[in-house]
């Protein structure tokens, strides 16, 4: 019975770097630009999910955190200082590659795993409580 606390365990651990992945996601939403001043937009992150613990054990780990390489949006602004400056683009400014709406999805789905994953535990604890009363 343990081992089934370790693997929701295992679960709560990979929902909660992915809710903090979705979470960046959406703070960088309407970023234009990386931190050292270069003009290119914040490129969407993702996780993806692995069997097993990372340990043997069974369960779920992130397998890795990726960008996504769809192509970014674009918004005519030409009076932003990001935007792109000449050629038949001119005047418009590349964003974000994030879809606010599908991160609020994905929060939602990450959010609903990691209750169900909470409620196992708690199934767990109460039949490990009960298998303690039969010895006792």
């Amino acid at each position: 019975m343990i081992r089934a606390l370790d693997t929701s365990s295992s679960a709560l651990t990979a929902q909660r770097i992915r809710m903090d992945v979705i979470a960046g996601n959406m703070a960088n939403a309407f970023t234009t630009h990386q931190e050292d001043g270069t003009i290119e937009p914040y490129r969407r992150r993702y996780v993806t999910f692995a069997a097993g613990d990372g340990r043997g054990g069974a369960g779920v780990h992130v397998d890795a955190i990726c960008a996504d390489p769809s192509s970014f949006r674009l918004r005519y602004d030409p009076g932003n200082p990001d935007a792109i400056p000449d050629g038949p683009q001119a005047g418009w400014v590349q964003l974000p590659n994030v879809n606010i709406p599908m991160e609020y999805v994905d929060a939602m789905e990450a959010s609903r795993a990691y209750e169900a994953n909470v409620a196992m535990m708690g199934i767990t604890r109460q039949m490990i409580q009960q298998a303690l009363r039969l010895f006792a």
